[in-house]
């Protein structure tokens, strides 16, 4: 039976007119909250509470330890005997959006106005960026902690990626805060990753203070972005409270904010009153016994292993003996000591004696730490409900270089060094999954998308690694005997004259036209639902069809019945078939054939793509032919070779270009592009 319900409204911040909102549809019952709250692990940690214990699910081959950990049960009570108490001089947040909205860029400003540098101090863009990749692309890729001081309160701030991809980094590091700060561009308003990162803090129960930010931008019109964003919260079965979020106005590269976009004050003053105001200050058991749940993981040269979380019970100290142990691991628990223990204050981590419940620390001396495990008192080791993610939906292949130019430019060639390194990264990385291939010298590696894996391919070239990778492929399910893959949403924002030429391609590829919002600064805004592997390699030909103008964003949406066969690249390749050094003389007819990825002096072998052929079909060139020397003069000598600038390929451009049949190969020096040998006979142009 369908009901039709109008709520009344005022907007958060009390700074916009009253509104009416009708929502018609059926009555849907009430969500139900997940995860054990810190309260209630507190008080089962505290005492006296009758809890129920999870059996061992097998025998332990290797010997038992002195001390067996308990997994805090979601059933048992809460104690009554437990002394709860509020840590006013606290808060914890962390800085959620979509990319590019301006979340490390904000966090500078809260930095600077909290005078943690020198005035004489000279500070580049963008602090919290410290990987060279990051500030290479321009993004965050992993999240990081630190901490201001205002007016006496100590306020954790937690700097998270904004890219989907790497949407594990955000999903962990939500469990160390108590409140986020949802930053919404001013003239884009909510998107894709803003959905998902909300949806995410909404689930856990997170106080939502929402920050317009660019609010200085020309176009900026934040009524609509506030009202969008009310939407978003209904869309996600916000509760009544929730939606009454509170809104702050901000530049965060001016460094101003206010309750109203057109009444700023002229510094960040407002938006660190609403974080002491409106974020919940940690409800803590300083008492109880110690439990802390790791988040993260650092490393340092001379510490080694470094484990960051939140203390949720009792007070850690450093020298004290302790016991690790993890709710996927009941009856097992190893007994390690904190040999140093740090604080994040003011952009440095401080070394402390001990640190108390409901604040963020860092701590080493457990050399084997991994992310989701519980440090606890070793008389009481009792685990916190580990961290979860969403699970992976792209695949790559990753095997020992088996290329002609193989252990040339790589220090680390052997596929006992291939499998070390993607064992440290999962100690790390939550999201990404590692599997045997199909010979011992592979590895099946699952990601979040393309530039969550290129992340990883890109550090560990870096690092001196040499290696293969093979073209990506989603991951599908079988769901009541169907077999699913999975779809995302894509909202490209192009050009008025190229949304003709967008809507094409997203239809070559089995893509539906969703929505279409007019446009804004001359841009339209088009929604699609596609199918992922629609999605692999259109990256570059949406920039070839809008002359580099378009920007696409994704997000993942749901696992659905398979879309059908989708042509991936019209094109095939020109391959090399003989081995030595590229010369002007063959790359002048070469070139007729299509665009060349080459140019004179490179060292090519037999079996290389040196280029994209402008037909279907591959096609077998010689880019090492010289010119036959005689003693007779040409008339034509002294014309000089007019060759075309070769496409360069970067590890991005590779990896969206391959096809089934092809390899990307990865040195700390190149990035080549192969046929796969085992393939050569048949090539196909389809995925």
């Amino acid at each position: 039976m369908a009901f039709l319900a109008s709520t009344k409204r005022v907007a958060p911040g009390k700074c916009a007119a009253r509104q009416e909102v009708a929502v018609a549809g059926l009555v849907s019952a009430p969500v139900a909250r997940p995860v054990l709250s810190s309260a209630i692990q507190g008080s089962i940690a505290t005492s006296g509470a009758q809890l129920t214990l999870k059996p061992f699910a097998r025998s332990l081959a290797a010997p038992q330890p002195r001390t067996v950990c308990r997994v805090a049960a979601v059933e048992a009570p809460p104690a009554p005997s437990a002394e709860k108490s509020v840590r006013e001089d606290i808060r914890n947040i962390a800085i959620i959006a979509h990319v590019d909205h301006g979340k490390t860029t904000l966090v500078d400003a809260l930095l600077k106005q909290s005078k943690v540098f020198r005035d004489n101090q000279a500070m580049s863009e963008r602090i919290m960026d410290s990987n060279d990749l990051e500030r290479e692309r321009g993004i965050t890729i992993l999240a990081k902690n630190t901490a201001v001081r205002y007016k006496g309160t100590k306020i954790n701030i937690i700097d998270t990626p904004g890219h989907a991809d790497f949407g594990g980094e955000v999903e962990r590091v939500l469990n160390m805060c108590d409140g986020v700060l949802l930053l919404v561009d001013s003239v884009e308003g909510p998107m894709p990753q803003t959905r998902f990162v909300l949806k995410k803090a909404l689930q856990l129960e997170k106080k939502v203070v929402v920050v317009v930010n660019k609010i200085d931008r020309p176009a900026a019109r934040p009524d609509w972005v506030i009202d969008n964003t009310f939407e978003l919260f209904m869309d996600l079965g916000a509760s009544d409270e929730q939606c009454e979020f509170p809104v702050i106005y901000a530049s965060g590269v001016n460094g101003i904010a206010g309750l109203k976009p057109d009444q700023l004050a002229d510094d960040l003053e407002p938006l660190f009153q609403a974080i002491v105001k409106e974020v919940k200050p940690p409800v803590v058991a300083p008492a109880a016994p110690l439990q802390m749940l790791v988040a993260n993981i650092d490393y340092d040269t001379h510490l080694g292993r470094i484990a960051i979380g939140r203390v949720v019970n009792g007070t850690i100290r450093k020298g004290q003996a302790i016991a690790v142990c993890s709710s996927l691991e009941p009856g097992k628990a190893r007994q390690n000591k904190v040999a140093e223990l740090f604080v994040y204050d003011n952009f440095n981590r401080v070394g402390v004696e001990e640190v108390g419940a409901g604040d963020i620390c860092a701590l080493c001396g457990i050399p084997d730490i991994k992310i989701g495990e519980t440090i606890c008192a070793r008389e009481t080791p009792i685990a916190l409900p580990t961290i979860k993610v969403e699970d992976p939906t792209v695949s790559m292949t990753f095997k020992v270089n088996t290329s002609p130019f193989a252990g040339k430019e790589g220090k680390f060639v052997t596929s006992r060094n291939l499998k070390e390194r993607l064992e440290r990264e999962l100690e790390r990385n939550l999201a990404l999954r590692v599997e045997p291939g199909e010979t011992a010298d592979s590895f099946v590696v699952s990601g979040r998308g393309t530039l969550h894996l290129g992340i990883l391919i890109e550090n560990m070239r870096r690092e001196g690694y040499e290696f293969e990778i093979g073209p990506p492929k989603v991951i599908t399910r079988e769901v009541e005997g169907r077999k699913m893959e999975p779809f995302e949403e894509a909202i490209c924002d192009v050009p008025e004259n190229y949304v003709g030429a967008t809507v094409e391609l997203f239809a070559q590829r089995k893509g539906e036209m969703v929505d279409l919002i007019p446009s804004i600064e001359g841009a339209s805004r088009i929604k699609f639902r596609i199918a992922t592997r629609g999605l692999l390699g259109l990256r570059n030909s949406l920039l070839t069809a809008t002359r580099g103008m378009g920007v696409m964003n994704t997000i993942f949406l749901e696992y659905a019945p398979m879309a059908g066969e989708i042509l991936m690249r019209d094109n095939g390749s020109l391959v090399a078939f003989e081995t030595g050094q590229v010369t002007s003389y063959a790359l002048e007819s070469a070139q007729e054939r299509g665009q060349l990825f080459v140019r004179p002096g490179d060292q090519v072998y037999d079996g290389q793509v040196v280029g994209m052929h402008a037909k279907a079909g591959d096609l077998k060139i010689n880019v090492c032919k010289t010119k036959q020397l005689t003693n007779m003069r040409a008339a034509s000598k002294e014309i000089k070779v007019g060759l075309d600038e070769p496409r360069n390929m970067s590890l991005d451009d590779a990896l969206e270009y391959i096809n089934d049949d092809e390899f990307v190969e990865v040195t700390p020096k190149s990035v080549r592009i192969r046929k796969d040998p085992a393939q050569a006979n048949r090539r196909p142009n389809k995925k």
